[in-house]
Order: structure tokens, then C-alpha cells, then sequence
């Protein structure tokens, strides 16, 4: 006979494809428009007399030396811990701080924010995620955890150099699965500085209207999704990563 239909298995690979594809543009999306927005808003606010990210930040956090520091790390890694975009807390890092120290505290107040989803997980979900990696659910998520599991440190700062995905749901599949911890962290933290530079750049250039500090960090932005989609052409993890699409 003639004119049959391509069987299931030719037509899924270029259906996975483009899903792919789809969710690739979606995240780009989201992070040019957190940007966008941030930065929008922040101006605004400014010329409104009001501070970006509430009057809270300047009550609580500016111009309160240590006391400052420590608030602003212990609100950003709660934050950070239950799914707050991980560039917003640079942001407001950079607009309290300036770009330098405000990278420096928002690094850190991800890092903890990333061991807290880590080891909640670790302690209460993991027995849940092996037996959900065990059934249909692991289909997707499986190949990740086994990439990950493989080569902790190089599979993570590939991940988190990605423009794509989602910090929290990397968190809790890290320490559910039981990847290991310190490899883990080390790739989180190096993965993490692009964007968090990118972003405390923003933040500073709204607060003081420099110009060049938003044009600098618009640029280096574009950079890094550049070099993420490259190591998302290049890297198994990835490509595991955007299979699994689990942001």
C-alpha cells in the first residue's frame, strides 16, 4: 500500500524536537522579561521616589552596615530556597549593595537558598524520588539524576550557566536523588555567577541611573545565553536538562 502514515517512532524524535525548541524559547522569554521588567519597574519606582524591590529594602537593608547584610542574606535565601527567580535576588543585591558587594551577598544568599531546597529534600524526599524515578515518572527525570550522578561538579555548571530551566526543581531533584553534595554546590556556585554579576549590574544602574552599568549588563546578559545555548548543544547535560523539562 501507499500513502501510509510514518510510523510513531519516526515522527517522535522531531515531535520531541520541537517541544524542545518550544520550551527553549519560553524560558528565554521569561528571563529577557524578568530582566525587562526589573528594570522598567525599577525606573519607574525611581522616578516615583519609591525604591525597587519595596521600600523595605531601603528601611531594612541600605545604609544598616552588618545588620543590613545579614537581613538581606537571610530573606534572600529563603527566597531563593522556595522559588523566587534566583536574578531577583541579585538584583536587589546590586540595587542595595552596588554591583561588586551586592554580587557577592546575592552569591551567597543563593548558595544558601540552594543548600536549604537541597537538604529539605535530601532529609524528607528522597525515599518519594527514587520510587518516582522507578515508574513512568523517571522517564523523563531518570536520565538527568544519571548524568548528574556521574559527574556532579561538570554537569551542574552546565546547567546553571543555561538560560533555560528551573533553579528550585534542580534543588530538590539534586537532593532527593542523593547527588553529591559538595561537587554539587561547587558547580552551583561558579554556574551562578554570570547571571548573578548580569543582574546586581541591573540593579546598581537603576538605583544610581547609570546608563552604562544597564547597557553593560544587557550585554553580558546576551553573552550568557549565549554560551548557555552553546553548552546546550554541546553538553550531555544539558541536552538531559532540556529533555526533562522540569521548569
Amino acid at each position: 500500500m501507499t500513502g501510509a502514515a510514518s510510523p510513531p517512532s519516526a515522527a517522535a524524535p522531531g515531535a520531541a524536537a520541537a517541544a524542545a525548541r518550544a520550551r527553549r524559547r519560553g524560558a528565554l522569554l521569561r528571563l529577557l522579561l524578568l530582566a525587562a521588567g526589573l528594570a522598567a519597574a525599577g525606573l519607574v519606582l525611581r522616578e516615583l521616589g519609591a525604591a525597587p524591590g519595596t521600600e523595605w529594602v531601603d528601611r531594612h537593608v541600605r545604609g544598616q552596615g552588618v545588620l543590613g547584610e545579614a537581613v538581606f542574606l537571610a530573606v534572600g535565601a529563603v527566597a531563593a530556597a522556595v522559588g523566587v527567580p534566583r536574578q531577583g535576588v541579585a538584583f536587589l543585591g546590586g540595587y542595595a549593595f552596588g554591583a561588586v558587594r551586592g554580587s557577592g551577598l546575592a552569591l551567597v544568599a543563593q548558595l544558601l537558598g540552594c543548600a536549604l531546597s537541597f537538604y529539605w529534600a535530601r532529609l524528607v524526599g528522597r525515599d518519594w524520588a527514587e520510587r518516582r524515578l522507578a515508574g513512568r515518572f523517571g522517564r523523563r527525570l531518570r536520565p538527568l539524576r544519571d548524568v548528574l550522578a556521574g559527574s556532579p561538579f561538570g554537569a551542574t555548571l552546565a546547567i546553571r550557566l543555561l538560560p533555560v530551566g528551573n533553579n528550585l526543581a534542580l534543588n530538590l531533584l539534586a537532593g532527593m536523588a542523593g547527588i553529591a553534595a559538595l561537587p554539587y554546590f561547587a558547580g552551583s556556585a561558579i554556574g551562578y555567577v554570570p547571571q548573578t554579576v548580569v543582574f546586581a549590574l541591573l540593579g546598581k544602574g537603576v538605583r544610581v541611573d547609570g546608563l552604562w552599568q544597564v547597557a553593560l549588563s544587557a550585554a553580558l546578559l546576551a553573552a550568557s545565553i549565549a554560551l548557555g545555548l552553546r553548552l546546550l548543544r554541546r553538553h550531555r547535560a544539558a541536552q538531559a536538562f532540556e529533555e526533562a523539562g522540569p521548569g
